[in-house]
């Protein structure tokens, strides 16, 4: 059986250089404490969520409004047992024209329904892509989608 990845994506009127510039605006819609930059091929940045969810993220690849890659290169998944299930996955954002629209598929290379954290993480996913960056797109602002 095919492990597979989390993916989940949304349909915009917006361009897709509004897309992959509010994708790049990781403070915009990632809630929680974000320290570093994500400018630049090879830019790191951690995000911390209290002290539940910690991760470092280093910009893999960043081709302008078609896509971009972040290697998790550092995790703390405190509510699990294997506290970094992160550590090693890929965070991909591919932009493309449908239609007159702009789709962002995004996937979660390596966040599969085996790990523990699937379910939680998924969850978690799901509501900053299709709730806080779908309103930072659209809107111009995030919306903090964890209470």
């Amino acid at each position: 059986m095919k492990a597979e990845n989390f993916t989940t994506s949304i349909l915009v009127d917006q361009t897709a250089k509004e897309v992959f510039d509010a994708i790049n605006n990781v403070r915009g819609w990632w809630q929680g404490e974000i320290t570093g930059n994500a400018d630049r091929v090879g830019d790191e940045f951690d995000y911390r969520m209290l002290d539940i969810h910690y991760s470092r993220q280093k910009v893999a690849e960043l081709v302008p409004n078609k896509k971009v890659v972040w290697n998790v290169t550092d995790s703390q998944l405190s509510s699990f047992t294997d506290k970094n299930e992160w550590t090693g996955t890929q965070l991909v954002f591919e932009i493309r024209e449908l239609d007159g629209k702009t789709q962002l598929q995004f996937t979660h290379h390596g966040l599969v329904p085996e790990f523990e954290c699937y379910g939680s993480c998924s969850g978690g996913w799901s509501a900053l892509i299709n709730q806080s960056l779908l309103s930072l797109i659209t809107t111009g602002k995030g919306v903090n989608v964890f209470g």
